[in-house]
């Protein structure tokens, strides 16, 4: 997911590492830290992905500055548009992707809506089973179980909702 977004931040042109750091937006409004920042960017640029120029200023330290390939492009489209289960299942892989539904075809958007409902089905399951199992006088894990299943209630809405929105915008298409 860091990925996405780091990618997505290099395609509005070259950045260096602390200008990545801050202008990378996530979902779960977390901070993105040096340690798994800078071992993505060396990953990237192994890869090809991205490339690396050292930037060097008179009296103050050089610095790498890092831009997008037309490698790097091709592997963001993958990326925005595959969502494995376990991904599927945690909210900020998946709103990550939504983020970027004007950038893919119907059929895309399709797979990924399809792959977070399988998601939610499993979630489901497991929280209305643990449910049926909690033995708890207090009630204090019956609410917190049950909390857990209106979120995943309103979770699959929220999909339902996307569905409708993509297919009025390929049908404005």
């Amino acid at each position: 997911m860091i990925d996405i977004l780091v990618l997505a931040v290099l395609r509005n042109g070259p950045a260096h590492g602390y200008e990545l750091k801050r202008r990378v937006e996530r979902p779960t409004l977390r901070p993105l830290s040096n340690n798994s920042l800078y071992p993505l960017l060396r990953r990237f640029e192994e890869s090809g992905a991205v490339t690396k120029e050292v930037q060097t200023t008179e009296g103050r330290p050089a610095r790498n500055t890092y831009a997008i390939t037309a490698q790097g492009h091709v592997l963001f489209h993958q990326l925005i548009t595959t969502l494995a289960p376990d991904q599927a299942a945690r909210d900020e892989d998946f709103l990550v992707r939504v983020g970027f539904f004007a950038e893919m075809s119907a059929d895309e958007r399709a797979g990924l809506l399809a792959a977070r409902d399988a998601a939610l089905d499993v979630l489901m399951e497991r929280a209305t089973a643990l449910l049926g199992q909690v033995q708890d006088p207090a009630g204090w894990r019956h609410r917190s179980m049950g909390y857990l299943l209106d979120r995943l209630a309103r979770d699959r809405a929220f999909v339902a909702e996307l569905r409708e929105a993509a297919a009025l915008d390929a049908g404005a298409s």
